[in-house]
C-alpha cells in the first residue's frame, strides 16, 4: 500500500472527467446523506466521504479467511477466560478467588440484577454471540456455500458491536488491582492473561469485518435505482441508504409525504430504512434528560461500601477520586475522574449542544467540526463503564463478611443507567441534521435517465486514502 497526501478539498469544486460507474457502487453517506460513488479499491485501501470524511468502506486482504481466523482465536480465548480462575487475593491468611463469571453472579446475589446483566452481556454474552455469528458467515463464504439464515445473522453484527466492552473491562480490572494491591497479595490467574488476549483479539476481529464486501457476497443482485444524481442529498431525491448493507433504495411516494408516513424496508436485507425527514431529536433529548436525572443520585449516593474489621465506609465517585489523589495514586485518580465525571458530563453537554445547534443556520463550529464532535461523543461513552466494572470486580473478589468485604451502593445502579442512556442517546442522534444548512440544493428536475449498468458521476465522488479517483 503506497502512502500519498490526501486530496485537497478544492478538487471537489471543479468538474472531473465523466466516468462510468456501476450502480452497484453507489452509496449514501450515513452521516451527511450525500449520494456518492465508491472508487475501485485495492486491499488495504479505504473510501471516505469527501464532505464529512466518514469512512464508507475499508477493504481487507482475504476478508473471509482473515475474519474466520481471528473470530476462532478470539472465541478460544473467551472459553479459556471463562473456564479458569481470574483473580485471587490474600490478607494474613484470609483470601478469596474468583472466576470471570463471578463478577456477575456476586452482583446477582446482592440483588443488583441490572448491573449483573450489563456486565455479563457486554463482556461475555454479546461478544460470544458476535463471534459465533461471524464464524457462521465466514465458514459459508469460504466454502462458497452460504449457511442458512446468513442474511438475518449478518444484520445483527452492527447492533452488537457498540455494546462489546471487553477492552473497557481490562482497564476496570487494572484499576481494581491497584486499589487493593497495597493491602493484599494479588495472584493473577490464567484467565486474566487469556482475557487480555481475548480483549485485544476481539478488537482486531471487529475491525476486520468489511460489511460492504460481506453483503456483496451474501446478495450481489440488488442495484441502486436507475435515476440518481451524485453530489446531492439522498432525501431530496426520494432515496435512502440502508444502514446495514449500504444499498441505495428508492422510497415510495407515500414515504416522502408527510401526510402518510409508511415504513419501508431495504430490498436486500430487509432492514427498516430511516429516510431523513428533517431535524427530529426528541428521542435523544428524552434520553439525555433521563440520564441527567439519574446522574444526580449517581454522584450523591455511595457507589460502593467497604467493610474492614467491622468498620463500614461508604464512598462516592468523587470521594474515591479524592482518596486516590490523597494517597498519591494520580494516574488511577485521573482515570476514574475522566471515566466517571468528565466523560459522561462532557457527552451529555455535547449532545445537548448538538441538538440545539442543528436548528441554527450559523454556528461557531463548522459542520465538519460538529460531526467530529459527535463522533468523539459516540466513541467515548462506553468508557464510562470502567467504574461499574471496578465495582463488579471488587464486590466479587472481596467477600469475607465483617473482616473485609465490598458491596455495591445505590449509585452503582444509577451510574449504569447513565452510561446506557447516554449511549442510546448518541446512537439515536441523527448526524445528517448537522448538514441541514449546508446540504446541496434540490437536484435538477430534468435528471437524465441512467443506463442499466453505468452512471456518469458529477464532480463529487468518494475517495480512497491512496487513490482518490477511479
Amino acid at each position: 500500500m503506497v502512502d500519498s497526501a490526501p486530496p485537497s478539498t478544492s478538487q471537489y469544486s471543479t468538474p472531473h472527467k465523466s466516468l462510468n460507474v456501476s450502480r452497484r457502487r453507489l452509496r449514501v453517506c450515513h452521516e451527511c446523506d450525500l449520494v456518492l460513488a465508491l472508487p475501485r479499491l485495492k486491499n488495504g485501501e479505504k473510501a471516505e466521504c469527501p464532505r464529512c470524511q466518514h469512512t464508507l468502506v475499508r477493504r481487507r486482504t482475504n476478508p473471509a479467511e482473515r475474519s474466520l481466523a481471528l473470530a476462532l482465536a478470539t472465541l478460544v480465548t473467551l472459553v479459556l477466560s471463562v473456564a479458569f480462575p481470574f483473580l485471587s487475593f490474600n490478607i494474613n491468611g484470609i483470601g478469596n478467588g474468583i472466576a470471570l463469571t463471578d463478577t456477575a453472579s456476586a452482583l446477582m446475589s446482592l440483588h443488583y440484577p441490572l448491573i449483573a446483566l450489563s456486565v455479563l452481556l457486554t463482556v461475555i454474552i454479546l461478544p460470544g454471540l458476535y463471534l459465533c455469528s461471524l464464524l457462521w458467515l465466514c465458514i459459508g463464504m469460504t466454502q462458497n456455500n452460504l449457511l442458512p439464515h446468513s442474511q438475518r445473522i449478518a444484520r445483527t453484527l452492527g447492533y452488537i458491536t457498540p455494546w462489546m466492552m471487553a477492552d473497557v473491562f481490562v482497564i476496570g480490572t487494572l484499576v481494581s488491582l491497584i486499589k487493593i494491591i497495597g493491602i493484599a497479595d494479588i495472584e493473577l490467574g490464567l484467565s486474566f492473561w487469556t482475557f487480555c488476549a481475548y480483549a485485544l483479539l476481539l478488537l482486531l476481529t471487529s475491525q476486520s469485518v468489511d460489511r460492504d464486501w460481506l453483503w456483496q457476497q451474501l446478495d450481489p443482485e440488488p442495484k441502486a435505482p436507475s435515476q440518481v444524481q451524485l453530489g446531492y442529498s439522498a432525501s431530496l431525491q426520494g432515496l435512502a441508504g440502508c444502514d446495514i448493507c449500504g444499498l441505495v433504495n428508492r422510497l415510495p411516494t407515500s414515504t416522502t409525504a408527510e401526510a402518510k408516513p409508511v415504513k419501508v424496508s431495504c430490498v436486500r436485507c430487509g432492514e427498516p430504512l430511516h429516510p431523513y425527514k428533517g431535524v427530529n431529536n426528541q428521542a435523544t433529548l428524552a434520553l439525555l434528560f433521563a440520564a441527567i436525572v439519574m446522574y444526580l443520585p449517581a454522584n450523591l449516593y455511595p457507589i460502593m461500601t467497604t467493610t474492614s474489621l467491622g468498620d463500614v465506609q461508604a464512598s462516592t465517585i468523587i470521594g474515591g477520586v479524592l482518596l486516590f489523589f490523597k494517597t498519591g495514586d494520580w494516574p488511577i485518580a485521573l482515570i476514574i475522574l475522566t471515566a466517571s465525571v468528565i466523560v459522561p458530563v462532557s457527552k451529555m453537554l455535547a449532545l445537548l449542544w448538538l441538538c440545539y445547534i442543528v436548528r441554527q443556520p450559523k454556528s461557531m463550529l463548522s459542520p465538519l467540526n460538529r460531526i467530529r464532535l459527535y463522533r468523539i461523543t459516540e466513541f467515548i461513552g462506553r468508557w464510562s463503564m470502567v467504574d461499574v466494572f471496578v465495582v463488579a470486580i471488587l464486590v466479587a473478589l472481596i467477600r469475607n463478611g465483617s473482616v473485609m468485604s465490598v458491596e455495591p451502593g445505590a449509585a452503582a445502579l444509577s451510574f449504569t443507567l447513565v452510561v446506557i442512556l447516554t449511549m442510546l442517546a448518541a446512537i439515536l442522534f441523527d448526524p445528517r441534521s448537522i448538514w441541514l444548512h449546508t446540504a446541496p440544493k434540490q437536484p435538477h428536475t430534468s435528471a437524465p435517465h441512467i443506463p442499466e449498468a453505468t452512471i456518469s458521476p458529477p464532480p463529487i465522488s468518494s475517495t480512497s486514502k491512496e487513490s482518490p479517483h477511479v
